[in-house]
């Protein structure tokens, strides 16, 4: 008998795969993306200290989206995660896919970011 795991369960997975490798500091923390049927969210960690240094989602009133589950929402996101840092004095970050696959809402969130200033 095959034993099939879930999808979250196979992504967290990975997550953990990656984890092992990828640090976030205070000068260059871990850009983390988790990506939900509805809206796309995103922080700065810092995993020396243990905390977040900025977060942003689809949610943001600031953004005024109708729909957070689509690929203009997670650029609109990218870009705004990417100006926030900039306003912070962040430039260079480590991107963290969470697991997910770098396609779709999580590239275009990607691509944002690094256009609006980041570097990873």
């Amino acid at each position: 008998m095959i034993h099939k795991q879930s999808k979250n369960v196979a992504r967290k997975k990975r997550h953990l795969r990656v984890r092992k490798t990828v640090k976030g500091t205070a000068e260059r923390p871990r850009l983390n993306v988790y990506r939900s049927l509805k809206n796309i969210y995103v922080q700065l960690i810092d995993d020396v200290a243990g905390t977040t240094l900025l977060a942003a989602s689809s949610q943001d009133k600031e953004l005024g989206l109708a729909q957070g589950g689509n690929i203009e929402a997670a650029k609109a996101v990218g870009t705004l995660i990417a100006k926030r840092a900039v306003a912070k004095g962040l430039k260079a970050v480590v991107f963290d896919r969470g697991g997910f696959i770098y396609h779709g809402r999580v590239a275009a969130l990607a691509a944002a970011a690094r256009e609006a200033g980041l570097e990873f």
